[in-house]
């Protein structure tokens, strides 16, 4: 059997929804590392899938300025989407069990970014930006059970905190593409 704290066995059980993967995760501190490396790992893999699109276009330099400003602004995105959640979640939307550190919504926010894993088939012709986007619902979905997790919020409470913040990381992405591209 494997290891259920390996970073591949709590990859698929974030994607899966499973709400115990956020709780541990939530209250692992050294799950931080395995968190960034999540984030690190699918921001490769959208790369990768993106890059193979590319070489059909026969674009190899834009390639790499895409690979630093995907992974530049994911791990960004990811720390300021994190901290957005938690800076609104416990100050502005606040309920009486809230109680949660930056820490505890970098964990969990980051290993709901593995469904995004799946962003590497955009390449496939026709359907890998459907695949794309339907994975990044999924990955929305799983960031507010992280958020309600980690925020001790109901569903709804979670799902604005959470929307909010991912708006910021979406602009995030956008302004770090302009730049970076």
């Amino acid at each position: 059997m494997s290891n259920p704290s390996s970073l591949s066995n709590r990859m698929i059980r974030a994607a899966k929804l499973k709400v115990d993967l956020y709780e541990e995760v939530e209250a692992d501190t050294t799950a931080t590392r395995q968190a960034f490396l999540v984030v690190l790992i699918v921001s490769l893999a959208i790369w990768l899938g993106a890059a193979i699109s590319t070489f059909w276009a026969d674009d190899p330099p834009s390639i790499y300025k895409a690979l630093l400003g995907l992974v530049v602004g994911s791990i960004i995105g990811w720390m300021v989407w994190s901290f957005l959640t938690w800076s609104l979640g416990t100050m502005i939307f606040k309920v009486p069990e809230t109680s949660a550190t930056y820490g505890e919504l970098l964990r969990t926010i980051g290993f709901a970014h593995s469904p995004l894993i799946l962003g590497f088939f955009i390449f496939v012709p026709g359907i890998g930006i459907l695949i794309f986007y339907g994975v990044g619902i999924w990955a929305l979905i799983a960031g507010v059970i992280a958020v309600r997790q980690a925020l001790d919020f109901s569903t709804w409470r979670a799902i604005g905190t959470c929307v909010l913040g991912w708006i910021a990381y979406q602009i995030i992405l956008g302004l770090v593409g302009l730049v970076v591209l």
